[in-house]
């Protein structure tokens, strides 16, 4: 972003509090975090239930920011204070709607490719596979971490100059109409689709309701020159093509496959002789374009073949070609919280696969789990995860039963849903000693600090509003 103050005011509807010194001058990055301003930043003024952004304008300030956004006056030392800085204070109805005013003004300058993408599980490490691919070829800005809704989705392209060539934008979804007014202002050119799953079916009520969500995506595309990307191993996947009349409307669909149990070879992007190490990373050949090249993945999981195949489909929209993709998506790292990998100082292995759950991704890592060459035992510890609404019960009662067939030595249940979790395993057969449970971190803690051993592997996972991130941490320090 490099905007001024007067068009941030024009651009937001705002009016002048206090002026700027120099109204030429551009600010250059925005943020509502105070304790992340950089010199010449905007900071926007977030109202909140726990924190109100208006009592850190002072702060902001005297960090270096060039403009505070704000909907509340600001007391008059603030204001003095920033006639000191030469800073200006601009005054709009709304800070959560100018924050998508900006990033709809901005979108007019932006020059380079927009790809956008969803999904009900796998968006954020398939973000990071298309970023990093066509980071080998390409100016690239993509969606921080998972900041995937009305605020990250904005942020992500005022990130973004004019001269970037392709910004990666993931967008999350809670209900009918989201995705759409997502891209109402990010305007795509190119929509990813990762699949249609389970989460956030509280709110939809089925899968058939959740695709048609999705679909709002490839909705969006320009007509004859949009490009869907689509799973070719999802049942879903011609639904939304109807839905979206991408034959009328002349879409270009590129289909990916990467199903370990015989992809389909008339995708654009497939994978064949699909196999695991001995620490569950997937290698296989990676067919794209009329190319194959041999690849070998640094993420775990066969699930991960899938994303990489997605991500591949995009590359080769680029015009890249099966080695070089092949190469980008070997260098390729997990983040933080997704399936990472840490060697504790107690001897055993902790993956941290605490950031997020959904039925489909807890599958996917009790798979990658079971797959691991452990010399000790393998110990899951899994959480509840929300918003299933009325599947709830059944929902967790699966989990208990995919791992009940996982091969573990252990299962530790974390909270309430969790508990029909650890019900349902017993009743799949898994010895009554070895599921427990428990209903704190704490708890989780002080279970795994008597059971776990040397050679042990731990897989840590939960939605993330349960905090196992803090199991994690115990565990590693």
């Amino acid at each position: 972003m490099r905007l001024n103050s007067k068009q941030i005011a024009e651009y937001t509807g705002g009016s002048f509090i206090v002026e700027p010194i120099d109204r030429s001058l551009l600010a250059c990055g925005i943020t509502w975090d105070s304790r992340e301003i950089e010199r010449g930043d905007l900071y926007v003024a977030l109202p909140g239930e726990r924190t109100d952004g208006h009592a850190y304008v002072g702060a902001a300030l005297r960090s270096g920011a060039a403009v505070a956004l704000v909907q509340e006056r600001p007391d008059e030392a603030t204001c003095l204070l920033a006639r000191e800085m030469g800073a200006a204070i601009i005054e709009v109805s709304s800070t959560h709607a100018a924050v998508t005013d900006l990033a709809r003004a901005w979108r007019g300058f932006l020059r380079g490719h927009i790809v956008a993408l969803t999904g009900s599980t796998g968006k954020t490490t398939t973000k990071n596979l298309v970023r990093d691919v066509l980071a080998a070829s390409f100016t690239v800005v993509a969606t921080a971490g998972n900041q995937n809704n009305e605020l990250g989705v904005p942020k992500t392209l005022l990130s973004a100059d004019p001269e970037t060539e392709v910004i990666v934008v993931e967008m999350g979804m809670r209900g009918r109409g989201q995705i759409a007014a997502l891209c109402d202002f990010v305007k795509p050119g190119m929509g990813l689709i990762t699949n249609v799953g389970e989460s956030h079916i509280e709110l939809l009520g089925s899968r058939e309701n959740i695709a048609r969500a999705k679909a709002e995506l490839v909705e969006a595309l320009p007509n004859g020159t949009g490009a869907a990307f689509l799973n070719a191993s999802d049942e879903f996947t011609p639904y939304i093509c109807e839905v979206a009349k991408t034959k009328e409307r002349a879409l270009q669909v590129w289909l990916y496959d990467g199903s370990a149990d015989g992809a389909d070879a008339a995708a654009d992007a497939y994978a064949t002789d699909v196999a695991l190490d001995d620490e569950g990373r997937p290698r296989f050949t990676l067919h794209v374009a009329g190319e194959e090249a041999p690849c070998a993945l640094s993420l775990r999981g066969l699930h991960n073949v899938q994303n990489a195949c997605a991500a591949a489909a995009v590359a080769a929209k680029f015009g890249m070609g099966a080695s070089a993709i092949a190469r980008a998506l070997e260098q390729a790292q997990p983040e933080a919280g997704r399936q990472h990998v840490i060697r504790a100082r107690g001897g055993f292995t902790v993956i941290d696969d605490a950031y997020n759950a959904n039925p489909d991704s807890m599958r996917a890592s009790l798979a990658m789990f079971s797959s691991l060459a452990v010399s000790g035992r393998r110990v899951a510890v899994l959480g509840d995860m929300g918003e299933l609404g009325e599947y709830a019960v059944a929902c967790h009662e699966g989990i208990g039963r995919a791992a009940a067939a996982a091969h573990l030595d252990y299962l530790l249940c974390v909270g309430e849903l969790a508990g029909h979790i650890a019900r349902a395993a017993r009743e799949a057969g898994m010895d009554a000693d070895t599921v427990l449970e428990t209903d704190s971190v704490p708890g989780a803690l002080g279970e795994l600090d008597n059971l776990l051993e040397a050679g042990d592997a731990v897989l840590v996972k939960a939605s993330h509003f349960m905090g196992l991130e803090r199991v994690v941490g115990g565990l590693v320090n």
